[in-house]
């Protein structure tokens, strides 16, 4: 038996796909990264940065400590000779993490304005 055209388009046509469901709103965040050479310094930049995020009711996860980054140097004692004399220095970069949910403005705002010692590297990501 011959199939007329209608028959054929209405084999070929797919099939009708269920609709997929929204994806929940994505929650903003901040995420801080600080650096630093000394522990110390970096805690106490840590406590001043949770200390502003806190007046202003902000949620907050961390401090996460990341893996302390080591960098070791080799260098001779003297020169051209005594090779077997050497001296070993090494460099640790400590790092945390800070997530700041749902940052309001003046947030934002407190964290620019705010005055952090030297030798400590901030990063800030918005995600």
């Amino acid at each position: 038996m011959a199939t007329t055209e209608t028959e054929t388009i209405k084999k070929a046509s797919p099939k009708p796909r269920a609709k997929k469901a929204a994806a929940p709103a994505q929650v903003t965040r901040l995420r801080i990264k600080v650096k630093a050479y000394e522990h110390k310094v970096l805690d106490a930049s840590i406590k001043q940065i949770l200390d502003t995020a806190l007046r202003y009711d902000a949620k907050i996860a961390g401090p996460i400590p990341l893996p302390t980054e080591i960098k070791k140097y080799t260098v001779n004692r003297s020169t051209f000779i005594y090779k077997d004399a050497r001296e070993q220095f090494e460099m640790r970069v400590h790092k945390r993490i800070i997530d700041i949910l749902d940052p309001s403005p003046k947030v934002i705002e407190a964290l620019t304005n705010l005055s952090l010692p030297s030798g400590v590297t901030i990063d800030v990501k918005m995600a």
